[in-house]
């Protein structure tokens, strides 16, 4: 799963091949290795978001294993269209995370039109009172959270969730996102899990998954401090799979609303653990 910081951003400027084993291999987690490529449509905009169009491509490439960690790589790129000028954004995340050690490595590059805007790099990981980060860029400094989530912990909570027929709950997530120094209140709806219908949007894309059973999960992302009817930061919604791809998604930033559609799904070769 993602969450994208593409708001703070515009404020500031197939079918699967034929498959061998190894290519299906999944650890205890029963997440799969793969690329996914998302067509990036403008679904709504207020005034006071200034935006007039937007269109884009997202491809989020998860891979690794259990044993091994996971490595999360996801690329983020619009047109802005305002009426009067036309920008690029590009953003650029890389993350590792370790599922036994409980460790989160994060780096994130932000560009407007080819300029780099800003580069966010850090650590997180277990101390005694919840979570440390350390981070590197901007500037080096060091921050204690409370204890949360890592990304990869959370997708599969979900899962978990799912699977018991838990429709809501409610976690503190740290995915090293906008500065890097804050976690979040992620509060999560599952609904009840279904197949693709004949008319499903994206379901052939989906290849050998095309017909297989999804939940529909919507996650609203809150500051930790936030308290009573509080506004989200950011609202996701999206069909999810048991090995934890994703597709359909729509994306709430509050002033816009992009929607992804999937365009090309690609399953990894990955060994799975000894």
């Amino acid at each position: 799963m993602f969450r994208s910081s593409l708001a703070a951003v515009v404020v500031s400027s197939l079918g699967v091949a034929s498959l061998g084993a190894s290519a299906m291999a999944a650890g205890p987690s029963g997440l799969i290795a793969h690329r996914a490529v998302y067509d990036l449509e403008l679904k709504d905009a207020s005034d006071r978001s200034g935006i007039a169009g937007m269109f884009g491509r997202m491809v989020y490439e998860f891979d690794g294993s259990d044993c091994t960690g996971f490595t999360t790589n996801f690329r983020f790129v619009t047109q802005i269209d305002t009426g009067d000028t036309t920008r690029v954004s590009d953003q650029q995340t890389t993350t590792f995370e370790d599922l036994t050690k409980r460790v989160f490595r994060f780096e994130t590059k932000s560009y407007t039109d080819d300029q780099l805007d800003k580069d966010v790099r850090g650590a997180a990981a277990d101390d005694q009172k919840g979570i440390k980060v350390d981070l590197t860029q901007p500037q080096a400094k060091q921050v204690e959270l409370i204890q949360s989530r890592f990304p990869t912990e959370h997708m599969l909570d979900i899962i978990h969730n799912a699977k018991l027929g838990r429709n809501f709950f409610e976690a503190e997530v740290f995915d090293g996102s906008d500065d890097g120094d804050k976690s979040l209140i992620a509060t999560t709806v599952v609904g009840k899990q279904s197949t693709p219908a004949t008319d499903d949007p994206d379901a052939d894309k989906a290849g050998m998954f095309a017909k297989t059973p999804f939940w529909p999960v919507t996650v609203a992302y809150f500051n930790d401090k936030s308290k009573g009817d509080a506004i989200p930061v950011y609202r996701m919604s999206f069909k999810l799979y048991e090995n934890g791809i994703t597709r359909d998604l729509t994306m709430d930033y509050g002033d816009f609303v992009l929607t992804g559609k999937l365009s090309k799904l690609e399953v990894l070769d990955t060994k799975a653990c000894q």
